[in-house]
């Protein structure tokens, strides 16, 4: 089947899916966030499968992929890995910009979730918000998740880091994790067209807590674009 039609199938099946998904997801909610997590790996699931045997993608594991409360710090090229490093890492606390998290329906779900809304123009007091939910995730044993360029780039981009990476490493005293990705080879930013292939995720060696700003950047920076260095 060609590229065109395996992706518009992809958009009726999942898409058409998870609109059920979600409005089932507000009773499931009801019962408390444990449930709500659990159900929300189902839908990481169910998409998975869909870029497996819809889309012809699949993924490679590199590295060793971390347990317990660290600060997982990845590349981000495609709607991809936003959602399939849920499944991947077991429902960390995701980092979203604050527009997602205002999306109705949906983004009372995500807080549901647990999801950390990052307002960049919200000055201190979005930025002590945003402390205080990544706090109650990490109280709960969850990673916390960020994709530290702020958006999807295309791939060979390596924008600087956005400052509230180093606003979180600093106060939380966790080890990061880089992750490395190049999902953007099969998943374009400007078109609706997936291609087949692997997408590799490289879980890099945990960086320490406590290092200066500009060392702990450098690191995870070169870090996530690993894959981008070796291509």
């Amino acid at each position: 089947m060609p590229a065109a039609l395996r992706s518009i199938a992809f958009v009726i099946i999942f898409y058409g899916l998870t609109v059920p998904v979600v409005l089932l997801a507000f009773p499931v909610a009801a019962f408390g966030r444990r449930p709500l997590l659990s159900y929300v790996r189902g839908w990481t699931r169910l998409h998975a499968w869909c870029c497996r045997w819809i889309l012809g993608i699949r993924r490679r594991v590199e590295g060793e992929v971390p347990q317990g409360p660290v600060l997982i710090a990845a590349k981000h090229q495609a709607m991809f890995e936003a959602i399939d490093l849920i499944c991947v890492l077991g429902t960390p606390a995701v980092v979203m910009k604050r527009q997602l998290a205002d999306i109705p329906l949906w983004g009372w779900l995500a807080r549901r979730y647990g999801a950390i809304a990052i307002d960049r123009s919200g000055g201190a007091t979005a930025l002590r918000t945003m402390m205080r939910e990544a706090e109650a995730a990490i109280a709960e044993g969850r990673s916390l998740l960020i994709f530290p360029e702020g958006t999807r780039v295309l791939p060979g981009e390596q924008p600087p880091l956005q400052p509230g990476f180093a606003g979180l490493y600093r106060r939380f005293r966790l080890p990061v994790v880089p992750v490395a990705l190049d999902s953007g080879r099969l998943w374009p930013r400007h078109s609706r067209v997936r291609r087949k292939g692997i997408v590799t995720m490289r879980f890099g060696e945990a960086i320490p807590p406590g290092l200066p700003r500009r060392d702990v950047e450098l690191r995870v920076h070169e870090a996530i674009n690993a894959l981008e260095a070796a291509a």
